[in-house]
């Protein structure tokens, strides 16, 4: 969505999604270190006004993301303010999380950012923040339509390709055995390459490509990859959340072999 300004500077963006379950079942799975890295990134809150939250984008801690909650309010408002490099050096930036309850067993989850500024040299980033939750909240609808209140085990591996970002996203998915994957089709990888398997719930569009996967390989979860151009090249981002109870065991199997796999065609992260 656009950026919107008042007259003070403060510029903001939104963005919301409709989700099932209650306000209780909603908060635990955004307001909480377990609930967010099920269906987010690995993350750590300390629930209480004052606490710290950080977000762990990058497996070597390279990308963290640390702020300050400043509004505690289960089960319907919190607020984090941040003030680091991943926000691009627009100052402090005010993260609104609000949970609003609907007829029929959903609720509407809508984040906002917030910021100050006198000129629009960040807009445009800040704007892409809004596409970037776009995404994320397929996977927590998927999250709380399969998953809900279950605390798993989840791991990203990243890497990197030369751009064109097209090319890079077709060299990832080509050698897995993924080829013209569907929304409600079934996909499973080769032999020989880290297991995937199960249904698809969303492809992207052509310009902005994932795959959105609620699996039944290497376990119960769901796995999101997709391909984001940045700084000259394009970063290559696998993330899966598995849940039950051999969770942690397979999660264990699962991620050295997408990392070996990946790190033998293409740069690793840092690399």
């Amino acid at each position: 969505m656009p950026v919107k300004k008042d007259a003070s500077g403060r510029r903001s963006v939104e963005a919301e999604v409709e989700v099932p379950g209650t306000p209780e079942q909603v908060w635990q799975a955004i307001a909480t270190g377990p609930g967010i890295s099920s269906w987010f990134v690995p993350s750590d809150v300390e629930e209480r006004d004052g606490g710290k939250a950080v977000s762990h984008f990058a497996p070597d801690g390279s990308m963290d993301s640390v702020g300050k909650v400043t509004t505690w309010s289960p089960p319907h408002r919190f607020v984090v303010e941040t003030n680091d490099e991943m926000e691009g050096g627009t100052g402090p930036v005010a993260t609104e999380w609000t949970v609003e309850a609907r007829a029929g067993g959903t609720c509407v989850v809508r984040v906002v950012h917030a910021w100050f500024a006198s000129t629009d040299d960040w807009d445009h980033q800040m704007e892409g923040h809004t596409y970037g939750w776009a995404a994320f909240f397929r996977i927590l609808r998927l999250y709380l339509a399969r998953f809900c209140g279950q605390h798993g085990v989840s791991f990203q591996v990243m890497a990197t390709a030369p751009e064109p970002a097209a090319a890079a996203w077709n060299a990832l998915l080509g050698p897995l055995g993924i080829v013209g994957p569907a929304v409600g089709g079934r996909i499973a990888t080769f032999p020989g390459a880290p297991p995937l398997g199960g249904t698809v719930h969303s492809i992207g569009q052509p310009q902005f490509p994932e795959l959105l996967v609620e699996t039944d390989a290497p376990g119960p979860g769901i796995a999101h990859f997709f391909p984001m151009p940045m700084g000259g090249q394009v970063l290559l981002t696998g993330r899966l959340y598995l849940f039950g109870k051999d969770a942690a065991a397979v999660a264990a199997r699962a991620q050295p072999l997408w990392q070996q796999w990946l790190g033998e065609r293409f740069t690793p992260l840092g690399g």
